[in-house]
């Protein structure tokens, strides 16, 4: 049995230093998802660890993977789970990584505390997220190699968002309906769709928002297909006048994730009123998402690493305090998020100014 000490640790201080932005949503959820919902995430960041350690053969990070994806769905092997340790923890140059790898013996001890039906729910989503991995790992090339990779087809972004992330607004509408028993306006399968939708539009929010960083490393998530409509090839990315050549693209990249986060909208509105907490946890990723969306259409150089379409951190601080109190009015939450959205078409469709 876990003590409490190592599970505040495990839930706590190492869960805040890994999970970056996701933390703010994960402290303000309802007390009975939060220890579920973040133990998956700390699973999840965990094999995204082994995944993306650049110092080690991607056919051995790879390996290692499925490794871990194996000690979560069969019986736990201490051994097994040493080898991660051993072969991944101690080429961490960030301590925060390194302290989360040498955690995960404590975190399969903690999983043994939940009940079957939560220990379900967690195999399944980080079964589905480790799937993302293995599908980058096996569809772009070693990022030493100086080699550059697209996906083939529009429906190859869409699995790969919906294996990274539409799968998480899966679990965690599984989670509401199982930890926060209210009246919600829609059924559990609309409210699983939403929540696909949902988490396929904050994951296309990355892609499009990393891409200069990806394509230095071989991968173009941007389609081929796409980028042949244009008469551009994944290494045309690379050039100074890149951003400007590709921004069609971009654009109708953006305007399908919009589509994404209406149904965001709609599923933060189908929460009652009265789980304001949920609603919060639910609410800030859309805000935060379309807030990165209207920096990313203005920035002329979005293809330049040098570049970055990130939002300050003065205005995420911003969007929490000013939602504290709107949440719980459908009409204000409407209005707000559909303004970002307006916003954001006006740059992509000039003909609707």
């Amino acid at each position: 049995m876990m003590s409490n000490t190592s599970r505040t640790v495990l839930l706590g201080s190492l869960l805040k230093s890994v999970s970056r932005s996701f933390y703010l949503s994960l402290r303000i959820l309802p007390v009975g998802m939060r220890e579920p919902v973040g133990l998956a995430y700390l699973f999840a960041r965990a094999a995204d660890t082994v995944a993306d350690t650049s110092l080690i053969d991607p056919q051995k990070r790879l390996e290692l993977l499925l490794l871990l994806r194996e000690q979560l769905n069969r019986n736990l092997n201490p051994q097994e789970l040493k080898r991660i340790e051993i072969e991944v923890a101690r080429k961490q140059q960030d301590s925060s990584e390194k302290a989360l790898l040498e955690s995960i013996g404590p975190a399969f001890s903690l999983l043994s505390q939940f009940d079957q039906e939560d220990r379900d729910s967690i195999r399944v989503i980080v079964s589905s997220i480790t799937e993302g991995m293995e599908f980058d790992l096996k569809t772009f090339p070693d990022e030493s190699s100086g080699r550059l990779t697209a996906l083939k087809q529009y429906s190859d972004l869409d699995r790969y968002t919906y294996m990274v992330a539409g799968c998480v607004g899966e679990f965690w509408t599984r989670m509401s309906f199982a930890h926060v028993p209210v009246n919600y306006r829609a059924d559990s399968e609309t409210m699983t769709d939403r929540g696909i939708r949902l988490g396929k539009a904050l994951q296309m929010t990355n892609v499009l928002r990393d891409c200069a960083k990806d394509l230095r490393i071989g991968r173009c998530y941007l389609p081929a297909e796409k980028l042949a409509e244009k008469a551009i090839s994944a290494s045309d990315l690379l050039n100074p006048d890149a951003s400007l050549v590709a921004r069609p693209i971009l654009f109708e990249l953006v305007g399908k994730t919009l589509e994404h986060f209406r149904e965001g909208l709609e599923y933060v509105l189908a929460i009652p009123r009265s789980a304001v907490r949920l609603r919060l946890a639910s609410l800030w990723p859309i805000l935060i998402g379309l807030e990165t969306l209207l920096v990313l259409v203005q920035n002329d150089r979005w293809l330049d690493p040098e570049k970055p379409s990130k939002i300050r951190r003065s205005d995420v601080y911003w969007i929490l305090a000013t939602s504290l109190v709107m949440v719980i009015f459908d009409g204000r939450t409407r209005h707000r998020v559909q303004g970002l959205i307006d916003k954001v078409e006006v740059r992509i469709h000039p003909n609707l100014r």
